[in-house]
């Protein structure tokens, strides 16, 4: 007879006994976050572990036995939103920003992809359908309910979504100061590969031939027009609340925008060569390079300043950011945070146990959390927004 375990068994809790066979199946663990609480998983498990304020997704006990072969799950700024393997999908959280999706659960079958700004999520289907859900501000209700063309991407701000449709032309809809109407740029937006969009309020486009278009809030970077001639063989575009960073074919680095949310990076531009990767907090940008080296520019108390730990910046694997501090996976495992210590920039206090990570997560408002090989999650920042997990320690078998 085969029995089969729970995958969150233990084996001390088992009958198991010396010489039995054992067969594994390790799923991938993941984790994301709100900006004030993370939810853990394995993809294709029965449980997802919450943590942080419970208001806004760090207490999942009303749906946890519905959350069953969990593949994915994606976050708002207060909710959170998991999709099934068979394509359905479980929300919890603030009902205001999506955590409550009752009013449309009977449309959402075959859910491949959500996307969330503030207070809202659109869940793009098998068939290209969109469907929304949330604070309508936030365009939790789209404009049409004839959707005139099948979706396979979807991207936000805060307060917009824009989608790009299979013809590779875009639809936008939620706050058209945010975004949410790209009608004086419809007839530049041909041949869209992919489309950033900027928190405050803007969008950037990047088309087939490695131009960009942009649109929106002109505060937040809607205005490209200053850099518009070299903005040309861009090949990804990252943003910070108000700002956008381009990286050309070249592996150089083209910024515009607010200038204090790091739209102005003349100071470090001959820095940026060969950046492989670019992260962003609410007003700062980092920049990892090919050699393993981070540079870092926008307002200083928010990551934009990285000179106190510059020299531990070396053979960097990985950058990520919370609203105000960067950390950085190194290639041995280990892990160097800056910026304001409120929002997770100071790791001194759990340093002897940031060994071997393999994966480093982030809440908007203010925490880290680090997944080492071994299991081990560690987490620091602000403990009301999840940089506290030790309710949670024991929820996994895997984490010590």
């Amino acid at each position: 007879m085969l029995d089969t375990l729970s995958l969150f068994s233990s084996i001390e809790k088992t009958k198991l006994h010396d010489g039995a066979q054992l067969t594994a199946i390790v799923g991938a663990v993941s984790v994301v976050a709100t900006s004030y609480a993370f939810a853990l998983w394995c993809v294709g498990g029965d449980q997802v572990v919450t943590w942080g304020h419970p208001c806004y997704g760090g207490d999942n006990r009303e749906v946890l036995d519905q959350l069953r072969r969990v593949e994915r799950v994606f976050a708002s700024d207060s909710a959170f939103a998991a999709i099934l393997s068979d394509g359905r999908v479980v929300t919890w959280g603030n009902p205001d920003c999506g955590g409550n999706s009752d009013s449309v659960q009977a449309e959402l079958i075959d859910v491949q992809q959500v996307q969330s700004t503030f207070g809202a999520f659109a869940a793009t289907l098998g068939n290209g359908q969109v469907v929304t859900w949330g604070d309508p501000s936030c365009g939790g209700q789209k404009p049409y309910d004839d959707q005139p063309k099948k979706v396979k991407d979807i991207q936000s701000t805060d307060h917009a979504f824009a989608a790009i449709c299979t013809d590779r032309t875009v639809l936008t809809w939620g706050d058209e100061r945010c975004g949410g109407d790209s009608s004086e740029v419809q007839d530049q937006l041909r041949q869209v590969c992919q489309i950033r969009g900027a928190a405050g309020g803007a969008f950037a486009a990047i088309l087939e031939n490695g131009g960009v278009v942009t649109w929106g809030d002109s505060q937040f970077g809607a205005d490209s027009s200053g850099v518009q001639d070299q903005l040309q063989h861009v090949i990804q575009v990252e943003s910070s609340y108000g700002a956008f960073a381009a990286i050309l074919e070249d592996r150089t680095v083209v910024t515009w925008g607010d200038l204090e949310c790091g739209g102005d990076s003349s100071d470090v531009k001959d820095q940026l060569q060969n950046v492989q990767q670019i992260v962003s907090t609410k007003t700062a940008f980092a920049a990892l390079l090919k050699n393993g080296k981070v540079v870092t520019w926008g307002y200083p108390l928010f990551g934009g300043d990285s000179s106190e730990v510059q020299d531990q910046l070396r053979h960097v694997a990985h950058v990520e950011a919370t609203d105000g501090a960067f950390a950085a996976i190194l290639e041995d495992g280990s892990v160097v945070s800056w910026g304001d210590r409120g929002f997770g920039g100071d790791s001194s206090k759990v340093q002897h146990m940031l060994k071997d990570v393999q994966q480093l997560r982030a809440t908007g408002r203010g925490a880290f959390v680090a997944l080492s090989v071994d299991g081990m999650v560690t987490t620091w920042g602000d403990p009301e927004f999840g940089g506290d997990s030790a309710a949670v320690q024991d929820a996994f078998p895997f984490v010590s």
